[in-house]
């Protein structure tokens, strides 16, 4: 998806600028924060390369991803349990509720 985005900001009547900012965006997160972009990342520069409405961008990833989500439906239905993919949390240390009243004024 990314060199169709790329390619799609470089025809006549391109806007190279978007794809540039993305292809920025995406380089500061994987530099700044170790982070990689899904594939829709770049898939939302290319749709609105072609003209696709923003407002149908979310129905596309949805309608992409349906039999994903029936095949994992089927899977589990099987099994007869819920498939739960293992992950660690990585995000800062848990912290402690401080009510609105005692918050700091920024």
């Amino acid at each position: 998806v990314l060199f169709r985005s790329r390619a799609l900001s470089e025809r006549p009547g391109g806007k190279p600028t978007l794809f540039e900012v993305s292809a920025h965006i995406e380089a500061l997160m994987e530099k700044e924060k170790n982070m990689y972009p899904n594939a829709d990342f770049f898939a939302a520069s290319a749709y609105h390369q072609v003209g696709v409405p923003t407002d149908f961008f979310t129905p596309l990833f949805v309608v992409a991803r349906t039999a994903g989500w029936c095949a994992h439906i089927q899977e589990q239905l099987v099994g007869n349990k819920i498939i739960r993919p293992s992950s660690a949390y990585n995000g800062p240390p848990k912290t402690e509720f401080v009510p609105m009243d005692r918050r700091s004024k920024l």
